[in-house]
């Protein structure tokens, strides 16, 4: 808001030197307080104007005024603007109640599509700590992307398909019990899947026993497409169940397996393009132009590979949702699959394949190593989902006991906990699960979060009655005016946060923002009858405004009450 403003001022005095956007983009926020609110370094300039850095932040400052500047200082190369602060937490409370949840919209798009591929586990396998990422990330950056101006298209890309099928179709023949599958299918399933591993570290022959059964499956065999169609239905039950506890919803769950009929087509337009060689009796696209190894599109033996399926995806989508841009939300070992399908797509013609992106993530860890769910080293996502809510159950009733809808509350702390202990670490790091590192209410958890929003709303609650008691006129304190610099910050934290498909950055803002508002709150007393009560009453409201829409953005709720 007040980086374009600044920008602006300076720009006419250096503009036969650099652009406006460039002047805006220079701008920087000072490390110290005490050094302002906006710092423009003069680096840039010197090569221009042939002195140094420091004298041309001096020239600069001399001639720069503005009503909404307090005072402009040169501080060696930096020009350091001092904003007036009653002037401007008044006007930017008064737009934060004034928007309301629109506050931080950033007009980015203009309702176009943008499909977003994210969850995704693949069925006959229990939902497991290890799929939480894609989930939560993937929704975190859809919401974003809707308050960025896009329409978002959720697709849950199932992994319903694959020689895996063939290998647990071979395990339940040889070693499974109709009966214990029907009673607790994803646990029943899973030790037979465990055991085909298992088993074939001691008899190599079932690796083939599998791969032949998955052909059959190809070839719509009907024993074993009644066997994958249980499974596959088996497996969405238990799904929604977790889906539904995350509150995520998904406009699409089309599977690899709905593109078995696409396929062909696919092919065929590879052939016409004359992009398909023969390598070992198998079919690829050689990307040699490309320094990445040739994209596998049929084996020898006649099956298809996630390639195939993934481009036929990306062509339907394309054709049923028009897409802007399409974002795979997916795990960086599949960091090489995405440059060959969308470098193939680029060979094909499609200049739309420029607008696909790959974001990848790191690791969910259990005592510093990856969960395998072949081993069977995994920790159950509704597992955990149910003891964050018991845990934060106890420690309501410890702090709260006559608290209303504990239960309610429970869940929504419990399971904000679990999803804002992922969004909090940068995508690519990897993290250590810690149930009771995610459920502390100090610290940069959601509970801290949410408690702090629930803090503000209690003070709105007392206040109500003195709100309309006086006009808004802004406020000047030190410590209302680290809030409202924050506040200010919103709409380029959401803006940020989608360009570089970094939820982790909405998160770390409202830590940020919660510890600022609990100083603020620990110095200053509110609800005090005098000439400012509204205005401080209007900063506590904006505060909840902003933690609330903060962590709506990321997939979790903001309870009034804790």
């Amino acid at each position: 808001m007040y980086k374009k403003l600044v920008a602006e001022q300076i720009y006419p005095h250096i503009q036969q030197y650099v652009t406006l956007d460039e002047v805006e983009s220079l701008i920087e926020k000072p490390k110290y307080v005490d050094k302002g609110d906006i710092a423009f370094p003069s680096f840039t300039l010197a090569k221009h104007l042939k002195k140094a850095p420091n004298v041309i932040a001096k020239t600069l400052a001399e001639k720069l005024n503005h009503p909404l500047f307090e005072k402009v200082v040169a501080d060696g190369p930096y020009v350091n603007f001092f904003l007036h602060k009653q002037e401007v937490s008044k006007t930017v409370l008064t737009t934060v109640l004034k928007e309301g949840k629109n506050y931080g919209k950033v007009p980015l798009s203009q309702g176009e599509n943008i499909t977003i591929d994210l969850s995704s586990p693949n069925i006959a396998k229990p939902f497991s700590m290890g799929h939480l990422r894609s989930t939560v990330i993937g929704n975190a950056i859809a919401n974003i992307s809707e308050k960025c101006g896009y329409t978002p298209i959720r697709i849950n890309h199932l992994g319903d398909w694959g020689t895996q099928f063939g290998k647990l179709i071979v395990a339940y023949k040889k070693w499974g019990n109709e009966q214990a599958v029907k009673e607790n299918p994803i646990t029943e399933l899973l030790k037979l899947y465990v055991q085909f591993h298992s088993e074939a570290e001691k008899d190599t022959s079932l690796e083939d026993e599998g791969r032949l059964w998955f052909k059959k499956l190809e070839d719509y065999d009907e024993e074993a497409t009644h066997l994958w169609e249980w499974f596959r239905n088996e497996s969405l039950k238990e799904f929604n169940k977790i889906y539904e506890l995350l509150q995520i919803k998904f406009d699409s769950y089309n599977g690899e397996a709905f593109y078995n009929d696409k396929m062909e087509e696919t092919i065929h337009l590879l052939q016409e393009k004359n992009l398909l060689e023969s390598s070992d009796g198998a079919e690829v696209v050689s990307l040699e132009e490309y320094s990445l190894p040739p994209c596998l599109i049929k084996k020898s033996d006649g099956a298809t590979l996630y390639a195939t399926r993934d481009l036929t995806a990306a062509l339907y989508r394309q054709q049923h949702y028009g897409f802007q841009k399409a974002v795979y939300v997916v795990g960086h070992e599949q960091s090489l699959h995405f440059q060959q399908i969308f470098n193939v797509l680029k060979k094909l013609g499609f200049h739309w394949a420029n607008e696909m992106v790959h974001v990848p993530f790191g690791f969910i860890l259990k005592d510093g190593k990856k969960m395998s769910t072949r081993k069977g080293k995994i920790v159950l996502l509704e597992e955990v989902i149910n003891d964050a809510i018991e845990l934060a159950a106890k420690s309501i009733e410890a702090k709260n006991p006559s608290l209303p809808e504990k239960e309610e509350v429970a869940k929504i702390v419990g399971v904000g906990a679990i999803i804002f202990h992922d969004l909090k670490n940068e995508r690519m790091n990897n993290i250590e699960f810690s149930l009771e590192e995610m459920l502390k209410f100090e610290g940069s958890t959601g509970p801290y979060v949410q408690y702090t929003h629930a803090r503000a709303c209690s003070i709105l609650r007392k206040g109500s009655s003195f709100k309309e008691a006086a006009a808004l006129t802004g406020l000047q304190d030190e410590h209302s005016w680290n809030v409202v610099k924050l506040l200010v910050e919103f709409p380029s934290v959401i803006e940020k946060s989608f360009i570089n498909y970094e939820p982790s950055q909405v998160a770390k803002y409202v830590i940020d923002l919660a510890r600022e508002f609990n100083k603020y709150y620990s110095h200053v007393k509110v609800l005090t009858e005098d000439e400012q009560i509204a205005s401080r009453l209007a900063l506590v409201q904006a505060v909840t405004i902003v933690l609330e829409e903060g962590l709506r953005l990321l997939g979790i709720q903001a309870p009034k009450e804790m």
